[in-house]
Formats: C-alpha cells, structure tokens, sequence
C-alpha cells in the first residue's frame, strides 16, 4: 500500500502526484445544510480530454496528513460527503480502491496497420471470457466511460457486427481517454480468508500514425514514461523478408511513403524511453517490453512441423507456462533473421533489460477485402500470452519455471 510520500500515477493522464494530493467531486446531491452544488463545465477534463459535460465541483480533502490514502472528504459548499475520488491533474474520477491496490499500466503501441485496435478488442474479450475463465479471474471496466466505450464501439463493433474496428485517428493523443480495468484474481486463502489479488491495466489506444515521427512519438511520452509494461505490436507483413513467404492470397499492406517499418518504430519508441527515464547509452531500459508480431496466421503453413507456433500454449492451469513461451520466443528470433529482421533482435538485446518475443493472430484469419470478419468468425491464437507474461513479471498470476 502506498504511502505517505509515495507518489500514485493517474491511469488516465498519466500524470504522478502524492496520495496525499488526492482531491474529491462532490456527489451533487442535497448536503445536511439543504444546499446543493450546481454542475457546471470542468476546465482540467475539457482542456485534457474534450469533456464539456457539466458536473459536480472538485474540491481537496480536509482530514489529517497521516489519512494520505483517505476515501470520504466532506464538501466545504454544500457540507455533502463524498467518496468520488479525482485526479488533481485531470479530474478523472479514480477507480475505487484506487492507490490501495496493485496498479499497473501497460502500454500498447504498434505501428501503422499492425492491427493494433483489433488486438486490443480481441484481448480484452479473451480476458474477459475464456481467459477469465482459466485463472478464474474477473475484468471489469473501472468506469462508465471505459464500459461503454468498450462495449459500443470496441467489442460490439468487431464481435457482433462483424466489422473490424476504424482505425484510431492521429494527432490528437491529448484528447484519447484510456480504458481502464480491474483485472481480480484468485490470490488463494490466508488465515482463513480469501485474498484476491487486484491489478488496476489502463490501455491507451495510440495511433499508428503516432509513432511515424519523432515528433509524433513525443505525444505519447508522458504514456511511455509511465508504463510498468509494453507490448509492442508488429506486423511482420511489413516486413520485406516476411512477405514471400505469405499464405497464397493474404492481402499485403502497401508498403509506401506513409508505412514505417517495424525497425524505424522500435527506434523511435526506444530513442523516447531512454530520454524519458534518463538514461544513459549503456544503460538498459528496465520496463519489461513483450514484442508482439500479429497476424502470424498468414506464415504459419511455412513452419516446420515442431514449430510451437504450430500448437495451441498450455492451458490445462491457471499459470503462464514459461517453458512453452521461451520456445515460442526462440522461433521467433530465429524467424527474424529469415525475415530480414535481425536488427531488431539487435536493438532489444541492446536496450532493453526484459524483453520477449510473441507470434499471435487476433481474428485467425484475413478479413474480407471489405474489412470485415472472415465468415469462418474469429479463432484467436496466442493473443493474451504478452499480457500474461507482463502479469506473471508483476506477480499478478503465477508461472511455472523456464
């Protein structure tokens, strides 16, 4: 539990601040002095996040200093209680047990056309359903926006409709509001009691057209900064070493101006990260990165027959099987320098303290050339084993020993 001094990071903004700075909305209802506090237009949710909706005021707690973590403060106007806990950067309501919990954001980035937002959709809905249900854990939106966002545009749109998500649109990552979720695992018993163990993910859905620039990849590095965990995405499709060996009718992305290649990404968002923890050029980053190359359904046929990416990963227990993902990490590398990719594996093993190597396949399949979801429906494959890694290196589920 954090404390006194310990500084929380906002899993909205991203932004640090003392527990003890912690502010409080008043619920708007009528106080014990029959006064009620009129909404009106929030200036830190509008300038950061485009919300005009008029809400209740913001004010700071008044109890002692040695209650930092404290969950009611009484409206000095209307003399109301409340629990709405905010962060005093944005205002963002916090999720509840917010700074007593375990907190981790993770970072999701991938370039251009690497299927970015439909592997957070399908990783999310994996999550939330056969995942679930294997370490019988339970995710839940931490707000109504996180809930119905997800619900609306992300998972209805794909599972649903059958249509692939639209692409997330540049340029405006001030404006983007992370979804936020409490992941509850079985911690097992104590004592007699039962201990869940809680896990606060917020995901912020940058576009690829972000991380084309240097200037661009500037926009997200308050993001980057404060990441506990990335998964990187890559479509080996942008590979030119890759592309030959593609199943027979696979639609290949167009490889022009506007498409950064895989390396040039990996570049950017470490040259950001070094800068953003101080770094100097012999030090490693230390933030645990899974490298995720999606889509790996469309080279699948060319592997060999002992190929672990040629299997379905353990699931019989509620563990991360490290044996199973080394295997899988190995034959990734090894593909990389068939891919032409070896300077890849050359920038990780230079920069980065923890990595791992990932293959996976959000939808299981191409979609249509409308952009819709192959008719055989969606069969995904190995997409929640980054995001487990990342939990089994935080300790939020268990592994068994590489």
């Amino acid at each position: 539990m954090p404390s006194f001094a310990s500084n929380l990071i906002c899993p909205y903004c991203y932004q640090p601040f003392p527990a003890r700075k912690v502010l409080f909305r008043c619920t708007g209802l009528l106080g014990p002095k029959g006064e009620r506090c009129a909404p009106a237009r929030d200036p830190a949710l509008s300038r950061r996040f485009g919300m005009n909706e008029p809400l209740p005021p913001v004010f700071g707690g008044r109890l002692p200093v040695v209650n930092a973590l404290r969950t009611a403060a009484r409206c000095p106007r209307c003399g109301g209680e409340s629990t709405l806990r905010v962060c005093p950067h944005c205002h963002s309501q916090l999720p509840v047990h917010f700074g007593r919990v375990d907190s981790r954001l993770i970072a999701l980035i991938g370039a251009k056309g690497s299927g970015k937002t439909v592997y957070m959709t399908v990783l999310l809905h994996e999550l939330m359903h056969s995942v679930g249900r294997r370490f019988d854990a339970a995710v839940v939106g931490s707000d109504d926006h996180t809930r119905s966002e997800f619900s609306k545009k992300y998972e209805e749109t794909l599972y649903r409709r059958n249509v692939l998500p639209g692409t997330t649109r540049p340029g405006q990552a001030e404006l983007r509001r992370p979804l936020v979720f409490k992941v509850t695992l079985d911690g097992g018993r104590r004592l007699l009691r039962a201990r869940d163990r809680h896990t606060i993910t917020s995901f912020f859905d940058t576009a690829g057209e972000d991380l084309i620039s240097r200037r661009s990849v500037d926009l997200n590095v308050r993001y980057l900064r404060a990441a506990d965990g990335i998964i990187l995405l890559l479509d080996p499709l942008q590979m030119r070493g890759a592309r030959a060996g593609v199943r027979p009718g696979t639609p290949l992305p167009e490889l022009d101006e506007r498409t950064d290649s895989p390396v040039n990404v990996l570049t950017r968002v470490t040259e950001v990260l070094h800068e953003a923890h101080g770094l100097g050029p012999s030090r490693r980053i230390d933030v645990p990165v899974a490298v995720a190359f999606s889509k790996i359904d469309a080279l699948r046929h060319a592997f060999p027959p002992d190929s672990p990416l040629l299997r379905d990963p353990p699931e019989d227990r509620p563990v991360f099987d490290q044996t199973d993902s080394l295997a899988v990490h190995d034959h990734v590398r090894a593909l990389l320098h068939e891919w032409d990719g070896a300077q890849i594996d050359q920038i990780m093993r230079r920069n980065y303290a923890a990595f791992r190597y990932f293959g996976l396949s959000s939808l299981g399949g191409s979609p249509t050339a409308d952009n819709r979801v192959d008719p055989r429906g969606i069969h995904p494959y190995r997409v929640a084993d980054p995001f487990l890694w990342l939990l089994s290196r935080f300790g939020a589920v268990p592994s068994t020993k590489g």
